[in-house]
């Protein structure tokens, strides 16, 4: 079994900044991707930004070059780094872990002020 984590989440003003985790643990072997998603309310999940074991990244068109994911390959850690903040960021955000399958954690919210 895996055991996905989120922290990080919380409440912040337009143009601030937040900083997502997620550490996965268990019966994980080979993970090859980890990533953060997001869902607002009455809208479909989303991707936000995802990174290989090769450290190749994607973000969404609406987070580029504000949003920075990195990744501890050695402790199964992905992070989210989130600059400029917009209301339009409000979301719960979910990390993926892939590892032949998806593993998804429960989710940490993040709300952005006007």
């Amino acid at each position: 079994q895996v055991h996905v984590v989120e922290s990080g989440g919380g409440s912040v003003q337009a143009g601030g900044s937040l900083r997502l985790s997620c550490a996965a643990s268990g019966n994980i072997f080979g993970i090859n991707a980890m990533g953060w998603f997001r869902q607002a309310p009455g809208k479909q999940r989303e991707l936000v930004a995802i990174i290989t074991n090769a450290g190749i990244t994607n973000y969404a068109d609406s987070v580029k070059g504000r949003f920075t994911i990195s990744r501890d390959n050695g402790m199964n850690t992905v992070y989210l780094q989130m600059n400029s903040l917009k209301p339009e960021d409000t979301a719960v955000y979910y990390c993926l872990v892939g590892v032949g399958i998806a593993y998804w954690g429960q989710g940490t919210q993040v709300t952005v002020s006007s």
